[in-house]
């Protein structure tokens, strides 16, 4: 069964190649524009979708002026349920989205994959109001397939600048049970995403490396001699980004 899997993740790769291309370059862009004029791109999501803003951050070979919204009671480690219950609401997300510094010197990713709950939306629509460029993280066919949870009606990749679509389907998962044909498993959007993000951030350290004469990339710490690197790379930020402080 493994390797229907893998098959169903290659397609989806593929298609994402093929179809979004385009976007993911304007995406790219747009943050090394943003980063070269000192701007910060912050990441977003709840649930499972907030994993996003950990794999960007702080990461080897990763861009370093990454702002992840690590908002406690949308993950899962305080309660799923609970997160589940929270992200649905409208107007949540300004308990800890107005106090951030975004400014239109920023860039926002905001990561839901059905893109219906309202803290996603809202979370848009906040940075959106702050001046930040917004990109949305989606899919446009789970969002069709279902109402949205916002009190506008609006979906995530409503709210957007940008969007990046990660053509996942309705439910998630890819895989259907023999014995069982309705019950689908196996979810597809955390490694499409991760592979969707990593390759924008690719694509925005080439751009920067047009410009800048040291890119602004953290080493491996479990690589000899890249602390000293790392600690001048932290320096930079750590007084913008609260975490790097740690």
């Amino acid at each position: 069964m493994f390797l229907h899997y893998f098959h169903e993740i290659k397609q989806l790769i593929d298609e994402v190649e093929r179809k979004e291309a385009r976007t993911i370059q304007k995406a790219a862009k747009q943050i090394a524009d943003k980063v070269s004029e000192g701007g910060l791109l912050y990441v977003f999501g709840c649930g499972h979708s907030h994993i996003m803003a950990e794999e960007l951050f702080y990461r080897a070979g990763g861009l370093v002026p990454v702002y992840p919204i690590l908002e406690e009671k949308l993950m899962l480690h305080q309660g799923p349920v609970q997160s589940s219950q929270l992200e649905r609401k409208t107007d949540y997300a300004a308990s800890f989205m107005e106090e951030l510094p975004l400014t239109e010197k920023d860039v926002l990713l905001v990561v839901s994959t059905s893109g219906r709950n309202g803290v996603p939306v809202d979370a848009a629509l906040l940075g959106k109001q702050k001046g930040s460029r917004v990109i949305a993280l989606t899919s446009k066919t789970y969002a069709a397939s279902q109402p949205s949870r916002h009190d506008t009606g609006k979906h995530l990749h409503d709210t957007a600048d940008i969007v990046l679509d990660n053509h996942i389907p309705k439910g998630d998962a890819l895989l259907k049970a023999e014995t069982e044909p309705e019950l689908q498993f196996a979810p597809g959007s955390s490694l499409i995403n991760i592979a969707i993000l990593q390759g924008m951030i690719a694509e925005v350290l080439h751009l920067l490396e047009q410009t800048q004469t040291e890119l602004p990339v953290f080493k491996s710490a479990n690589i000899e001699g890249s602390d000293e690197h790392n600690k001048r790379m932290v320096d930079l930020y750590k007084n913008r980004i609260p975490l790097l402080k740690s």
